[in-house]
């Protein structure tokens, strides 16, 4: 049943506040295919159709300040549905950028402040990372089959540039090792660079585009560092 605290008087709206976002949200028919194919629907009362709704309508700031913006997993099934093609996920991003970056939740924002002051989300100094790269290489070349192994670090023009996800070089070393071997099966010719190797852009996830900007300026130069040729983005 709706009460008098639910009711919001059309004149504190401001449909226009968000009208020159990119994101199409006046288009939305409130037709709720979105929300239908959300995975995360209903927890904590999230809906994207009541986000899309309120963006529409100007209520930016209240969509803010809610958790609903990072319940949304970003998986883009929405816009998937959506029979005008809204982007909701791009809707979310902006909405993320609009909360004050020391009210980012969870570890997001510090996260994304290691790896802007240091080239990686979990601060791990170059010695570290390359003692890590090694060890697993070692590991590696003591299998059958792969006795040369070797983890080519800033090898010189080099077919393909990878960089890598964080996790892989802190709780899952193990999954480094599989695309390893089939690229030394393969015979391809590959590198990794010892710094700003992080493949994870955080600076996505709150909504911060200058930091996605920064970071991956940063694999760019390395491509121009390294002379590779092609560029292998796991991320």
């Amino acid at each position: 049943m709706t009460t008098l605290s639910d009711i919001i008087s059309f004149e504190s709206l401001n449909p226009g506040r968000s009208r020159d976002w990119s994101c199409a949200q006046d288009l939305c028919l409130t037709c709720a295919n979105c929300s239908g194919a959300c995975p995360v629907a209903g927890v904590d009362d999230f809906d994207p159709r009541k986000v899309v709704r309120m963006v529409a309508m100007g209520m930016t700031d209240q969509v803010a300040a809610e958790r609903w913006p990072w319940i949304c997993t970003m998986c883009g099934k929405c816009e998937q549905v959506c029979p005008m093609g809204i982007a909701i996920p791009d809707l979310m991003r902006r909405i993320r950028s609009l909360r004050s970056r020391d009210k980012i939740p969870g570890i997001l924002q510090g996260g994304l402040d290691n790896a802007l002051r240091t080239g990686n989300n979990l601060a791990l100094p170059r010695e570290d990372f390359v003692f890590i790269l090694e060890d697993v290489g070692g590991e590696i070349a003591e299998e059958e089959g792969f006795e040369t192994f070797m983890v080519p670090i800033d090898k010189q023009g080099a077919n393909i540039l990878t960089t890598i996800h964080n996790k892989l070089v802190n709780t899952h070393t193990e999954d480094l090792k599989h695309w390893w071997k089939i690229f030394h099966a393969a015979g391809e010719d590959w590198t990794v660079a010892s710094d700003n190797w992080e493949g994870t852009s955080w600076g996505y996830f709150t909504g911060d585009d200058e930091a996605m900007k920064t970071m991956a300026g940063r694999i760019v130069e390395n491509m121009r560092r390294l002379k590779a040729k092609t560029l292998l983005w796991p991320e």
